[in-house]
């Protein structure tokens, strides 16, 4: 299995990281690109480092790498996931804007009709995300916006960081296994 993964500068780094320790952990290649503001960010949110995330990644790109396989349709893989997204990202792939390696990954992967998961991290949002993220579910792509669950019960911040990583890798066809709801009778 082969999975595009995508770090963009939002808060919410450890989703993103979690999701590529559970990928890792199935034998899947995950071909990662770190933005420049999620480098910083995950300095500020997390124990972790670049190195780290190198270490989760069968490949490893930086954002301005425009040239890399996984920015041709002629590249074959299971599907990608960008999370955390930020909201310039989101609006830069629902319109069209590939400028940068993260975005022409996932304007190549809506083109190819393969799953996009986008994890939004965004709140409160105005009517200009609102419509961003309408229009990303229109072109193909699966917004996620990484919500808390409470049902799961959560004993702590860890259960809720790993209920979004699973989700999102059940997603993109992964089988995983987590805490669902169940019938409450």
């Amino acid at each position: 299995m082969k999975i595009v993964v995508a770090l963009t500068g939002a808060s919410g780094q450890i989703v993103g990281i979690r999701l590529l320790e559970i990928l890792k952990n199935i034998g899947a290649k995950t071909y990662v690109i770190v933005s420049k503001t999620a480098k910083k960010i995950i300095e500020l949110e997390t124990n972790y480092d670049l190195n780290y995330i190198k270490s989760l990644s069968y490949k490893f790109y930086n954002e301005d790498e425009i040239t890399a396989s996984i920015a041709s349709g002629s590249f074959k893989h299971n599907g990608m996931a960008i999370v955390p997204c930020s909201i310039k990202t989101a609006s830069s792939i629902a319109y069209g804007i590939a400028d940068n390696l993260i975005t022409r990954a996932a304007d190549v992967t809506l083109k190819e009709k393969r799953k996009l998961i986008i994890g939004i991290r965004e709140t409160p949002l105005h009517i200009g995300h609102l419509k961003t993220l309408v229009r990303l579910a229109e072109i193909g792509a699966t917004v996620y916006p990484l919500v808390l669950s409470f049902y799961i019960k959560p004993k702590g911040l860890d259960d809720l960081i790993d209920y979004n990583a699973y989700r999102i890798a059940e997603l993109l066809g992964v089988e995983v296994e987590y805490t669902r709801w169940s019938d409450t009778k």
